[in-house]
């Protein structure tokens, strides 16, 4: 079923409408805005290091972040950075279907699977049900590069019609178990290739499109890839969600992606960039009503900073480091931190009202007159002693990871 057109409330151009799935508290398709995605390069494993990345790539723009799932330790990591993160994580499936059994039990907000990868249908379809059971998408993610042989054989070679195809067969697995949460994308390094895959599947598709140029290169280059081909189909009102795929700090592919779209009038300018992370189970305050607090407290004031508001002490200092201002709550106080550095202590009611005289000061006189500003070493003991405490009452496992862990194993281990 090809898709209708609709307004854009931002342009003037028409947008395809597609169906709307939701990717954890984020809207994909319809009318939603259209959303930045990244991936970390991280091991997955490494769940300080990977969660580092993703906080910097949420300040950096990025509304969904995909990460890797090639192994255990990886499913492991991802049960340890799901509830801690502060957007949607997708995980990324290679070859091993299991992988895919284990990122859901890990508690992702989707999956990718390249229909090139994960061939035996039975597996397709055990993966396909167990996310519907969720209720969590699956992007079938067709890549020019790993296409199916038997495809490429049909076709004469990597064809536009050889990659929608691949979509559509991936497509008729899942909906033989009744799955139907899905996004789609059909990436190519060549860009005219990109560009008449996408408007070919366009046509005849109404679920919501990732886009992106796969294997785009290094900067400036790939760049310049990547927005010849996104661009070309945003104007023509194809695309929900994209990516750039950079040789690169995953930083730029976040800025590049937010850039287009502002530049487009996809999405708005913004002043403040607010990131915040989930209420998870060591979230001293509630950490959405302080963050809608400090969104409105921010909303008419012109302050081109990044701003986090941590739900704790123990790691969000660390975790949000990348950011210009933050605050983290611990014992009933607030533990305000310039780029990773306790800097102040101030009461819990007064959080929001510090954030924004921190933050006036910060643009006013730059961070490093604000880390000078005061006695660091106070508020870095402060913040120990809260610290010491969160983690005395609720130790290390404040998420219930291992929970999980438990079933990853299990669903990993079984034959």
């Amino acid at each position: 079923m090809g898709a209708d057109m609709t307004n854009n409330t931002l342009t003037n151009f028409p947008r395809k409408k597609t169906r709307q799935i939701k990717v954890g508290k984020v809207l994909v398709g319809g009318d939603a805005p259209i959303s930045v995605q990244s991936m970390t390069i991280t091991k997955t494993s490494d769940v300080e290091g990977t969660l580092q990345q993703i906080y910097a790539l949420a300040a950096a723009g990025c509304d969904i972040v995909r990460c890797t799932c090639n192994d255990a330790a990886a499913a492991e990591g991802l049960a340890k950075i799901v509830p801690r993160s502060p957007v949607p994580i997708i995980a990324d499936i290679h070859h091993q279907y299991r992988m895919a059994l284990a990122a859901l039990e890990a508690g992702v907000h989707g999956l990718r699977l390249n229909p090139g990868n994960i061939r035996k249908p039975e597996h397709i379809k055990a993966v396909a049900s167990e996310a519907r059971d969720r209720n969590v998408p699956i992007r079938i993610g067709v890549n020019g590069g790993s296409l199916d042989s038997d495809l490429y054989e049909k076709h004469g070679g990597l064809t536009a019609q050889a990659m929608v195809e691949s979509a559509q067969q991936e497509l008729k697995y899942f909906e033989e178990v009744d799955f139907n949460l899905v996004k789609i994308s059909v990436k190519a390094s060549n860009v005219p290739l990109m560009v008449e895959a996408y408007r070919m599947l366009s046509e005849i598709t109404d679920f919501p499109l990732h886009l992106g140029v796969t294997e785009a290169g290094p900067l400036p280059g790939g760049l310049i890839k990547a927005t010849a081909g996104i661009s070309t189909l945003l104007l023509e009102g194809i695309g929900d969600t994209i990516r750039y795929s950079l040789t690169a700090d995953p930083i730029e592919e976040a800025r590049a992606g937010r850039q287009l779209l502002e530049s487009l009038g996809l999405r708005e300018r913004k002043n403040v960039d607010l990131i915040a992370c989930p209420s998870c189970g060591r979230a001293e305050v509630d950490v959405i009503e302080i963050a809608n607090r400090a969104q409105a407290a921010f909303a008419d004031k012109k302050l081109p900073l990044q701003i986090a508001v941590m739900g704790c002490v123990v790691n969000g200092p660390g975790e949000a480091r990348e950011a210009d201002l933050g605050i983290a709550a611990g014992n009933k106080r607030g533990h305000l931190f310039v780029k990773g550095r306790n800097v102040a202590v101030v009461p819990e009611n007064e959080m929001v009202d510090a954030l924004v005289e921190w933050a006036t000061f910060i643009h006013e006189h730059g961070t490093d007159a604000a880390l000078k500003r005061v006695d660091t070493t106070i508020a870095e003991r402060e913040a120990a002693k809260d610290r010491n405490a969160a983690l005395a009452e609720k130790g290390d496992d404040a998420n219930h990871d291992q929970e999980r862990i438990v079933e990853i194993r299990r669903a990993v281990s079984e034959k």
